[in-house]
């Protein structure tokens, strides 16, 4: 009998379902059955010849191969976006105005690079900027003041239930990583390990900089997820205090992979083996209804760079030179 061929929208599947852990949360982001996901995964594994996810108790999580498959998954994803944005190029220019919004982690590097694109490739789009919390910005798409936002998956208003009138797509999964002083021993570590991964025992004793309370429904980031009383050093509003205080040598702290551009020089970025730890932070795009066609083209620009972060590792910052 012959392999099961890899289609674009299996390879879609593959992606959102990686990014919620979930074949039902995937289906429903996509406008499938759960059964349809299911069909469409086992597809997958019949083409490539091997399983691509794990059951586990809170959902699934891929496997390596699934993890290889997914990266070349992204990359052929981007081109096609690519070739589409040509394609639709040669039915005539795109312009106009064009309101996006974004939560902060989005606005440290993905947004501006995505704008960047885009202002390569339309050149006559004019792109303004709005930076909120997610129900904002949800609600400014909905009332249409806004043509797109990226904001947080979980907290859209309906979740994974519904999106309401406003169009989603799961745009990427952001995940969770550490800052720590660039002369830790948990930097120096990281270096050492796989992948640059620090087991989660490892946090257990460290002193954490969390986020102050957090407003209009926006999440403060706390310690990592899985520990049990951690031990809080101080809280404090916005990155660039947060940072400074790791910088300074005065605790460790959260740090989205969205973020990690934002890391000042002593601070070091690293991934956190937490087997406990199954579900990162998702973003989704949120189109209102008869957005100007210039909202395509600022998607396909997201897409593209949103497989492009998916593909790097976090960056790692040197130690400054002693006195």
């Amino acid at each position: 009998m012959a392999a099961s061929p890899l289609t674009l929208d299996g390879l879609e599947v593959l992606r959102s379902a990686a990014a919620l852990r979930s074949f039902s949360a995937a289906g429903q982001a996509l406008g499938y059955s759960q059964s349809a996901v299911s069909r469409k995964i086992a597809a997958l594994e019949g083409a490539v010849g091997a399983p691509l996810f794990e059951r586990a108790p809170r959902g699934v999580r891929l496997t390596e191969a699934g993890t290889v498959l997914l990266e070349h998954a992204s990359a052929a994803i981007e081109q096609l976006d690519t070739a589409r944005a040509a394609i639709a190029d040669l039915g005539g220019r795109v312009a106009g105005e064009l309101a996006v919004g974004a939560i902060p982690t989005v606005g440290i590097a993905l947004l501006p690079r995505a704008v960047a694109r885009l202002a390569v490739s339309h050149p006559e789009v004019r792109v303004t900027l709005h930076e909120g919390s997610t129900p904002a910005l949800v609600e400014r798409v909905a009332r249409g003041s806004l043509d797109l936002a990226v904001v947080a998956q979980r907290l859209v208003a309906g979740g994974e239930q519904g999106f309401g009138t406003l169009r989603p797509e799961l745009l990427l999964v952001d995940p969770l990583r550490i800052a720590v002083p660039a002369a830790h021993r948990l930097a120096a570590r990281g270096r050492l390990a796989a992948r640059g991964r620090v087991a989660v025992a490892e946090l257990r004793d460290e002193p954490w900089i969390v986020g102050a309370p957090a407003q209009d429904g926006e999440p403060a980031f706390a310690a990592w997820p899985s520990l049990a009383e951690p031990r809080i050093a101080f809280a404090a509003h916005g990155w660039p205090a947060r940072l400074g205080l790791v910088a300074a040598g005065l605790g460790i702290a959260l740090m989205p992979g969205l973020a990690a551009p934002s890391a000042p020089a002593g601070v070091t970025v690293l991934d956190v083996d937490d087997p406990q730890h199954r579900r990162d932070p998702a973003g989704v795009t949120l189109t209102a209804a008869g957005a100007p066609p210039a909202a395509a083209a600022m998607l396909a620009a997201l897409r593209a760079e949103a497989a492009r972060f998916a593909m790097r590792r976090p960056r790692r910052e040197r130690a400054p030179a002693s006195a």
